[in-house]
């Protein structure tokens, strides 16, 4: 394909394992099933592969990478491409030394999730107490002289907190805070009813982030991410199918998303079968949704088809069952009472806050 657009951003997972069980985690509800990691060399070439088709940034994510014993062989290369690397990050297997030597070898960036702004809350959200180690991570990261980005992903529980985190985010010197409202897939879908929020509580915690992002200009960026379930038209999910961004999972398929393995009927290639350009050109799964053919009404007549490009296609598959409908959360979609189902059982649910974690050799349906 000629005018395949070119990639801008590989996301390596190279671990679903982790230390936390986080109740909106967006990796496979069947993690425990997907023991397979790619090894150090074949995750080499993944990044050589990616650097020739155009990548010029790389999100080391997990699960958590820090259990990779490679890391440090898998940044080495990543500097001699001249890829910006960020490391997202518990932090909580990470040692000073470690993050030393990280640094020495060309990592560029930290970003580190916070669920709350203190323990039992946070450790809560985590299933796993870690909100102290987390802090004290942030200033390592500070103090070695690399930027810092915390993500705190915002749901019901912590909306209200926003003001605090903001605040704790000043105090630990981030230089990027980044809001992002839960987007109910994997299993924050499982959990959607335990952490959908009110749009009341959206507005104020949206409206505390704008003013701080006015103050804080130059020396902090914020980014408010609303959660879809909040808006009358879907924003562009990854900026476009196959568009932008490349994934690889740990086992090696290559994806256009976290969740788009959980579409059915469609073939995602394997790296360790296939040229990573030929899967981003060729690849069926990738081209599955790339212009405006598959598009059905209202999308493929909508003003909006070449902003949004029809939405989420996980989002639409979870909620209809159909990868090629309008995203529910389009206010002209016929699904769209979908959205509002859920938020008024979510509002019922107000109070419940039961949760569903990760465990191993365990798998939960939606």
């Amino acid at each position: 394909m000629t005018d395949t657009p070119r990639p801008y951003t590989l996301i390596a997972e190279l671990t679903y394992r982790c230390p936390l069980r986080c109740v909106y985690c967006s990796n496979p509800l069947d993690y425990a099933r997907h023991d397979a990691e790619l090894d150090t060399a074949t995750w080499q070439r993944v990044f050589r592969e990616a650097e020739e088709l155009g990548v010029v940034q790389l999100n080391l994510t997990g699960g958590e990478p820090l259990v990779r014993d490679d890391l440090e062989a898998l940044i080495t290369v990543a500097r001699e491409l001249d890829l910006y690397t960020n490391l997202i990050t518990s932090g909580i297997p990470l040692r000073r030394e470690r993050l030393e030597r990280l640094r020495a070898l060309g990592l560029d960036n930290v970003q580190i999730s916070i669920q709350d702004v203190r323990a039992p809350q946070s450790d809560r959200i985590a299933g796993h107490p870690a909100f102290e180690r987390k802090l004290e991570v942030a200033g390592w990261v500070k103090a070695l002289g690399l930027p810092l980005t915390l993500n705190v992903v915002l749901h019901r529980d912590n909306l209200d907190h926003v003001p605090e985190v903001i605040a704790l985010a000043e105090r630990l010197g981030a230089d990027r805070l980044e809001l992002a409202n839960t987007q109910y897939l994997g299993w924050a879908l499982l959990n959607r009813a335990a952490l959908l929020p009110t749009r009341e509580q959206l507005e104020g915690a949206r409206a505390v982030a704008a003013e701080a992002r006015q103050r804080l200009r130059g020396r902090m960026e914020v980014l408010f991410v609303v959660p879809d379930y909040f808006r009358d038209v879907p924003p562009a999910c990854m900026d476009g199918w196959g568009r932008r961004f490349l994934l690889v999972s740990p086992d090696g398929l290559a994806l256009p998303c976290h969740a788009a393995h959980t579409l059915s009927g469609l073939t995602f290639d394997n790296v360790k079968d296939r040229p990573l350009a030929e899967i981003w050109e060729q690849g069926e799964g990738f081209n599955a949704f790339r212009g405006e053919a598959w598009m059905p009404e209202p999308c493929r007549s909508c003003d909006r088809r070449t902003v949004d490009f029809g939405g989420c296609r996980c989002q639409a598959f979870q909620l209809t069952g159909r990868a090629a409908a309008t995203d529910p959360v389009c206010g002209l979609s016929p699904d769209h009472a979908l959205i509002d189902t859920a938020r008024a059982a979510a509002a019922a649910a107000a109070g419940e806050t039961t949760f569903h974690y990760r465990m191993a050799k365990t798998t939960f349906a939606p």
